[in-house]
């Protein structure tokens, strides 16, 4: 948790701890975004809050979500891969065709992920050349008007 935030802690018969609650806008303290992007995923179906009454309360279950919504946004991928990822999440463990199916995504995504790295490396190694190529045909241009200047 971010400091300073202030929790809404719930407890079972026995005293228990059973749960802690952000409000909305503890959530997006703690995250550094405005609420108004909370909500925005909120209103795209990648997080349900609960409520307490009148006001919205997310679970560290919803904070952890949107940890990972805002990484998957921070390195490019769209909403719909963020709640496909998200998903993933959901499996009941106990059900093997669905563990199943989870690896088989998991390995189909990760198989994308390192196609995309190794056309990135390529595509840094070209833009490296022209860079390059660039900055010597610069060189060249400079040198040649100086003699000529």
């Amino acid at each position: 948790m971010g400091k300073g935030a202030t929790v809404v802690v719930k407890r079972g018969a026995s005293g228990a701890i059973t749960d802690t609650f952000f409000t909305v806008t503890e959530l997006a303290r703690d995250l550094a975004v405005t609420a108004r992007t909370i909500r925005f995923y909120e209103d795209k179906g990648l997080i349900t809050p609960r409520r307490a009454g009148n006001i919205r309360v997310y679970t560290k279950r919803d904070r952890a979500r949107m940890a990972l919504i805002l990484r998957g946004k921070r390195l490019g991928f769209s909403l719909r891969e963020i709640k496909d990822y998200l998903d993933l999440y959901d499996v009941d463990p106990t059900q093997i065709e669905q563990i199943r199916l989870l690896l088989k995504q998991v390995r189909t995504r990760l198989e994308m992920l390192e196609d995309q790295r190794l056309a990135l490396e390529e595509t840094i190694v070209e833009l490296k050349e022209i860079e390059a190529q660039t900055e010597e045909a610069l060189k060249q241009e400079v040198a040649s008007k100086r003699i000529a200047g």
